[in-house]
């Protein structure tokens, strides 16, 4: 039964007509397809997989294929699993900082491993999620968003101006004009289109911006579509592609990072509900997003994706359109899962230069720390707080600069040490809860 008011689909079980319900899906797939697969790039590329490669084409079909049936875990579900609100999930900007690192030192087998038994924990977390939120409140959130988004964005500037891999900074191209001209395209078009339209064309602005970028990068002759030719037509996942290596550190510094997706996963079922219906999501509902959100990771993992979570932008588009239906959400899912299973699709994606890519993540992970001040902005600017961020940060960002400071660790230590986001919660949590309030 279909409950419309004033234009509304205002209930998740609300179901528009099918000629309605397929470009609101699409629009929510344009508005995360490129934070989506993005991960997945930076990822493979630190773990010194050749650019446009068939590993890393691999992946980036991963990443795909699992956003789409992870969505199908929060709107379909079974069980106690999902939300049955129409959240979108894709791969997490979250981990790319900690997951990077262990790829470059340790290989991918020991970062998926980590994923998986990640997920696990993440999905175990559903239980008792509503015992965890004390100790994110506001504050911590925020400095743990705002120092991802700090820690990408040296990462955007790399790849924009040639490549964050040692050989491509030391490249004479490295940082030239042709490079830059090309990055910067993608930024005019995507914030040209983001603010100057309306609709599926404002929510696709840096999807538009790097298919605008890709044709220049076609028209300079940067683009090498060999890839794209032998690409096979059907992809069949891979159990376990990189084997299984358990490290103990990579494990805790990706669970750690796992409650903090969780607590975000938390705050968007809650904005969800807040957008679309005008009330609070109920406990089961955030349990069962929780729920989602593991096993989406931990069956991503087994198969090669990175793990995923609940997608912000997508609640934006909820608040604006007023279409609550979880169905739309689905309709989108399933064309995700269709384009993971079609090689030719992550080829193209593949063969997309790293300046291309700099100048999308330039926006992308600017708005990641943009939306962490936009969180830090609930809290009281009091000198507590002010000395909480201080600290938290410093730790986190300057460990990571300078990881040489930390050399003597134990292996497990300087893996949480120097990951940014581990030390900077860590510090964040412990200072909240030891610090008096100023009154």
């Amino acid at each position: 039964m279909t409950n419309m008011t004033d234009g509304y689909y205002s209930d998740p079980n609300d179901t528009p007509p099918l000629a309605e319900a397929v470009p609101l899906g699409l629009q929510h797939v344009l508005a995360m397809f490129a934070s989506n697969v993005t991960p997945s790039i930076i990822v493979a590329g630190a773990a010194g997989l050749a650019f446009g490669g068939p590993e890393q084409v691999y992946l980036i079909q991963m990443a795909m294929l699992f956003a789409g049936i992870a969505t199908l875990f929060q709107t379909v579900g079974f069980g106690p699993v999902g939300a049955r609100l129409p959240i979108m999930q894709g791969t997490s900007f979250a981990f790319v900082g900690v997951l990077a690192g262990i790829a470059a030192t340790q290989g991918l087998g020991v970062a998926l491993t980590a994923c998986l038994i990640g997920g696990v924990v993440h999905f175990f977390l559903g239980s008792v999620i509503q015992h965890l939120r004390f100790l994110f409140p506001p504050l911590v959130t925020g400095l743990v968003i705002l120092a991802i988004g700090l820690y990408l964005i040296p990462v955007a500037i790399k790849y924009a101006a040639g490549g964050a891999a040692p050989f491509q900074m030391e490249a004479e191209s490295f940082g030239s004009l042709m490079h830059w001209s090309v990055a910067l395209t993608v930024v005019v078009v995507a914030l040209l289109f983001k603010f100057f339209t309306k609709g599926i064309l404002s929510n696709a602005g840096i999807l538009i911006g790097l298919v605008v970028g890709y044709l220049l990068a076609v028209a300079l002759g940067m683009v090498n579509f060999g890839a794209v030719a032998n690409a096979a037509l059907f992809v069949t996942p891979q159990p376990l592609p990189y084997g299984f290596e358990f490290n103990l550190g990579a494990v805790i510094a990706v669970v750690l990072v796992s409650v903090v997706s969780a607590i975000e996963t938390v705050g968007d079922a809650s904005a969800t509900t807040k957008a679309g219906a005008g009330r609070d999501a109920t406990d089961k509902e955030i349990a069962g997003a929780t729920y989602a959100d593991g096993l989406g990771t931990a069956v991503a993992a087994v198969f090669g994706g990175l793990p995923n979570t609940s997608f912000s932008q997508n609640v934006g588009i909820i608040g604006m359109t007023g279409i609550m239906s979880r169905h739309v959400v689905t309709i989108g899912a399933l064309f995700l899962i269709l384009c993971g299973l079609i090689p030719k699709i992550g080829a193209v994606i593949a063969s997309m230069p790293l300046p291309v890519l700099g100048g999308g993540v330039i926006v992308m992970f600017g708005m990641v720390a943009a939306a962490g001040l936009n969180v830090l902005t609930e809290v009281k600017m009091n000198r507590r707080n002010m000395v909480i961020i201080a600290v938290s940060l410093a730790a986190g960002l300057g460990l990571n600069l300078v990881p040489s400071a930390v050399q003597y660790l134990p292996g497990v230590v300087k893996t949480l040490m120097t990951s940014a986001v581990a030390p900077t919660a860590a510090v964040a949590i412990i200072l909240n809860l030891v610090l008096p309030e100023e009154i």
